[in-house]
């Protein structure tokens, strides 16, 4: 069995120690992380389109001309005053942003959801609307919804992800860190209204629901000092790694300072004038079966949510599996 240790973890980073295993599993749970880990990404966004006069005595928004004095209109239709002239009584606004919607959406799709697995489900499996046809499909449980209005301003309005208001409780707002996001700048005269629908989906059908990046992994290795006195060579160079970091046998071990070594060892690899005298008085070996395993998530999920989910995930395909050949075996 596959053993796991955390070398170092934040909120959005992790690294791990795997051990008892092969290059094939490690690989497997790589693409498992970037394609079947499921993730809530924005699907679909309806934009509000119009012209809107906005009362500047109490805010309210009116339809274009419609309560205009000179076009026969009765006023503010909340607070009744005339809107007699523009910039003094009211201000004109409409959904002409200097983006297309298009390009919009594909940035709203790209900003991190959070997700929480055990409330949202996938449609196609949702407890209440599984039985109904796609069109249909849509209820609290999977579907999240997302609101935002924005106006501009004479000197330009950055909208980010944060002008986004989520229909739901609030642990699951864009967080703090993401809220930042730019989506687009608006002018004087110029707004943006939506409404964002985020859906359950994973990485293999659109990359808006891989939730990690930088999914990497090497061969766990150690150093070893085959020469002491050749080794004096990179120790008097006073870098970072010492004499006094290597064990009585002559082994370091320790992986973050095994990595630094090795960014080391080019000053006294080859084309450097201390090669000759060097040579391999420090090597560098693998260890069988264990591996360095690392990435990053987008921060819709906790680290190590998302290598549960993609470990889980890849566990059911095996099972799949298993059972595909049972019936055909």
């Amino acid at each position: 069995m596959v053993k796991m240790e955390i070398i170092n973890e934040s909120e959005e980073k992790i690294s791990i120690l795997l051990k008892e295993t092969d290059r094939a599993f490690v690989n497997a749970l790589r693409r498992s992380l970037m394609s079947d880990t499921p993730k809530m990404a924005i699907e679909t966004v309806r934009f509000q389109m119009g012209t809107f006069d906005v009362c500047l005595s109490c805010g309210h928004r009116n339809g274009a001309a419609i309560a205009r004095e000179a076009s026969g209109g009765s006023g503010c239709g909340n607070c009744g005053k005339k809107l007699d002239k523009e910039g003094v009584d009211y201000t004109v606004w409409e959904t002409n942003g200097p983006l297309p919607d298009e390009m919009i959406a594909q940035r709203l799709a790209m900003v991190p959801i959070p997700t929480n697995h055990e409330e949202y489900h996938f449609e196609a499996s949702c407890p209440t609307c599984k039985d109904l046809v796609p069109e249909d499909r849509g209820c609290m449980t999977c579907n999240m919804i997302y609101t935002c209005t924005a106006y501009g301003s004479k000197e330009g309005s950055t909208v980010t992800a944060g002008d986004m208001v989520f229909l739901g409780a609030q642990s699951l707002e864009i967080t703090e860190h993401y809220r930042t996001i730019p989506i687009t700048k608006l002018y004087k005269g110029q707004m943006l209204e939506f409404i964002a629908i985020a859906v359950m989906g994973v990485g293999s059908e659109h990359a808006k629901w891989s939730p990690v990046c930088g999914v990497t992994f090497v061969p766990r290795s150690v150093a070893i000092i085959n020469n002491k006195v050749r080794a004096r060579v990179l120790f008097r160079l006073k870098l970072g790694i010492t004499a006094r970091d290597f064990d009585k046998k002559g082994r370091l071990e320790d992986i973050d300072k095994v990595k630094t070594l090795i960014t080391e060892l080019h000053h006294v690899g080859d084309g450097t004038e201390e090669k000759v005298e060097f040579k391999d008085a420090i090597t560098i070996e693998e260890i069988p079966g264990e591996f360095i395993f690392s990435f990053e998530t987008d921060g819709s999920m906790a680290p190590q949510t998302a290598l549960k989910k993609a470990a889980a995930s890849l566990s059911m395909s095996f099972g799949s599996l298993e059972e595909d050949l049972a019936a055909v075996l």
